[in-house]
């Protein structure tokens, strides 16, 4: 059976390689389309540079770039508005653009907490994203957004409360709360130690991260074994995409 087509939603540049590394490089190395779209930050940037530097160590194609500003980091966009402040229909327009020309089988995003650290662009990232995929395949919703395409699955990258004894001896000194879901809730369990090379050199090539000693940064100092401990599994959680045609059915029958 082949891979299925991948396309990777996440709020700033380093999130796709820290939370989907391995598994975009899987689905690469497997020949399978794959591309990331980046809610923050804009082109002309160092970070985006970097983006395009890791994206292409996993194999993936270049950078899709909605070229908000990081909440945090408003110059990270000069003139646009930061990811939060934009208007929702705006920000769900452009991805479900980006769903339709692009075409993917799976989307992977952000988990309802936001991942790890629960950052706010990481949270609207997963509501944006959500939308968006229902939108994507409704053809009175953005028509002038391309044709409709309604991906078949929908994942989100999390971490399962018995990963956070792993993690939490890293990022425990920098008093940040840590959100994981309960291990029942996870669906899919990726071993990407095959990869593990490459999501490294990828989190590692955003180096404005590894300067600043954000996550990156972390991941830099550590030994090859405490590298492998940390990256070598991700989590998702198999989020379930009502069909529409179903659901009208349903109601009027």
């Amino acid at each position: 059976m082949p891979t299925p087509s991948l396309l990777a939603v996440f709020a700033h540049p380093d999130d796709e390689s820290l939370s989907a590394g391995g598994t975009l490089a899987r689905h690469a190395t497997a020949h399978a389309r794959t591309a990331v779209v980046t809610a923050t930050w804009a082109a002309d940037t160092r970070r985006a540079t970097e983006l395009a530097e890791a994206l292409r160590i996993l194999g993936v194609g270049a950078p899709r770039m909605l070229g908000y500003a990081d909440s945090r980091v408003p110059p990270s966009a000069p003139g646009r508005q930061r990811f939060l402040d934009a208007p929702v229909d705006e920000a769900v327009g452009q991805l479900v653009a980006h769903i339709r020309e692009f075409r993917p089988e799976v989307v992977v995003t952000h988990d309802v907490y936001g991942g790890l650290t629960g950052h706010e662009d990481h949270v609207h990232t997963h509501r944006v994203t959500l939308l968006a995929v229902q939108a994507a395949g409704l053809e009175r919703l953005y028509p002038d957004a391309g044709e409709p395409w309604q991906p078949s699955a929908l994942y989100l990258a999390t971490h399962p409360h018995s990963a956070i004894p792993v993690w939490g001896g890293h990022l425990a000194p920098t008093g940040k709360a840590m959100y994981s879901v309960p291990d029942e809730q996870v669906t899919a369990t990726v071993d990407v130690s095959p990869w593990l090379e490459q999501k490294i050199a990828a989190v590692l090539a955003h180096r404005t991260e590894v300067e600043r000693g954000a996550a990156p940064g972390l991941i830099a100092g550590l030994s090859a074994a405490e590298r492998e401990r940390l990256l070598c599994t991700e989590w998702y959680i198999r989020h379930n995409l009502v069909s529409t045609v179903a659901a009208q059915t349903e109601l009027t029958a």
